[in-house]
């Protein structure tokens, strides 16, 4: 038994819960520490790659998901751990304000429940796609999950943006908290008797964990995808912790304002994603390989557009740059799901769930290094330059080249387009 467009959307709908509880503690929280606490930029980049760090993890919650043969608990419980651990970081923020060292202890055993959270239920939950959905529908399915994580994430940085203006500790803590238990109660309802008998493979055989990540990474295709993520994610995330603090100190956005900026990017994420999705599943046009170079040079192209704006200052055309950012990102992130989906259930059958946690810590480190790299970047900057404009320009630069690495990696790489689905659906 197989999972239904009904359940797929389902499920995607548990993405677009993680989502939403995760991009208030990489943007909003992020961007308070910096602007309103007057933080070196770096404080929330360790922060964050503390929670990114955590997830090298995530080979262990899929190989668990592969031997339990129950991946929805895995999801429901990490989501449990997830939306706590996002409440206690918008509560350190405010303790920070008043004891920096007290706030700073809570921060890090709140990021840690981050990475412990979204690693368990995010790498279940693509294990249980990989596994339960039929392939010729797994393109697809990988389409609708991320359209439907993108635009909740999307709805959620515009609804608490406009929330929090004007900004009170209180406001925070109320909108945290509606978004944190709001994300769980909706996620569990989605996934209500979803999993049933024979919809997943039977448990794999009791074998340690280290034997099951050794038979993956004897894999080809599994041990050079994972070159690729790395690689390509490290450019994805380089800007997530400075692009709120830019528009704060360089265009003189509000904690709102700045909030909404991570919707207009989002946004721009979902159209990417919605363009591939329609040209590739519906239309053929093209091979995975190509939206993947597509994408990652038309977001080096667009970062290049945003350190330029910089010299304008108040009133140039942010959010419209950041959008097309956005949509660049959405080409080349729904491209690469696509290849991680099909690639996940070639192999050893049952290694679903570790495969898909090989190649998420890949990105989890990946884009904690990333971040921690352009946030460190910039306080370097910063204080070599009387600019900030001219500060995160330049590390804005240096990620439009990380891009154009990863688009020479992957014409490697993926040495050939992954074929195009026959159809959506099953032919008669």
């Amino acid at each position: 038994m197989t999972l239904g467009w009904i359940a797929i959307l389902r499920l995607g709908l548990v993405q677009m819960c993680i989502g939403s509880i995760v991009v208030l503690t990489t943007s909003t929280l992020n961007r308070l520490m910096v602007v309103e606490l007057a933080l070196p930029a770096v404080l929330p980049g360790l922060l964050v790659g503390l929670h990114y760090a955590i997830q090298i993890t995530r080979p262990n919650w899929g190989f668990l998901s592969d031997t339990t043969g129950n991946r929805s608990f895995w999801i429901v419980a990490g989501l449990g751990v997830l939306g706590l651990g996002a409440f206690l970081a918008a509560c350190a923020v405010l303790v920070m304000a008043q004891a920096f060292w007290p706030g700073m202890a809570l921060s890090m055993l709140a990021y840690a429940m981050i990475g412990v959270g979204a690693g368990a239920s995010g790498t279940s939950l693509l294990a249980l796609l990989a596994s339960a959905v039929a392939p010729e529908r797994r393109a697809a399915a990988a389409t609708i999950t991320w359209l439907t994580m993108i635009g909740g994430i999307a709805l959620t940085a515009t609804l608490a943006g406009l929330a929090l203006d004007p900004y009170s500790p209180t406001r925070l803590l109320q909108v945290v908290g509606l978004v944190a238990s709001g994300a769980v109660a909706l996620a569990c309802l989605a996934l209500r008797s979803i999993e049933r008998p024979g919809m997943t493979p039977s448990p794999v055989e009791r074998t340690s964990f280290r034997e099951g990540l050794a038979e993956v990474w004897q894999e080809p295709k599994a041990r050079r995808f994972t070159v690729f993520v790395f690689l390509s994610m490290g450019a994805y995330f380089v800007q997530e912790l400075i692009l709120e603090p830019y528009a704060g100190l360089v265009f003189a956005y509000t904690p709102g304002q700045s909030t909404t900026l991570a919707g207009a990017q989002n946004a721009g994420v979902f159209c990417g994603m919605a363009l591939v999705g329609m040209l590739f599943s519906g239309f053929r046009v093209g091979g995975l390989r190509l939206w993947v170079v597509l994408g990652c040079t038309g977001s080096a192209l667009m970062l290049i557009l945003i350190a330029a704006l910089g010299s304008l200052g108040p009133g140039a055309p942010l959010p419209a740059a950041v959008f097309g950012l956005g949509l660049c990102n959405g080409v080349f992130a729904v491209a690469a799901i696509g290849c991680m989906m099909a690639l996940a259930g070639q192999g050893r059958a049952g290694r679903e769930g570790t495969r898909m946690g090989l190649w998420g810590a890949a990105q989890a480190i990946s884009a904690g290094f990333g971040g921690l790299i352009g946030a460190a970047l910039v306080d370097v900057m910063r204080a070599a330059f009387a600019s900030d404009a001219a500060a995160f320009g330049l590390v804005f630069c240096l990620e439009a080249a990380l891009f154009l690495a990863a688009a020479a990696m992957a014409m490697r790489i993926l040495d050939a387009p992954l074929p195009v689905p026959k159809r959506l659906t099953p032919r008669a």
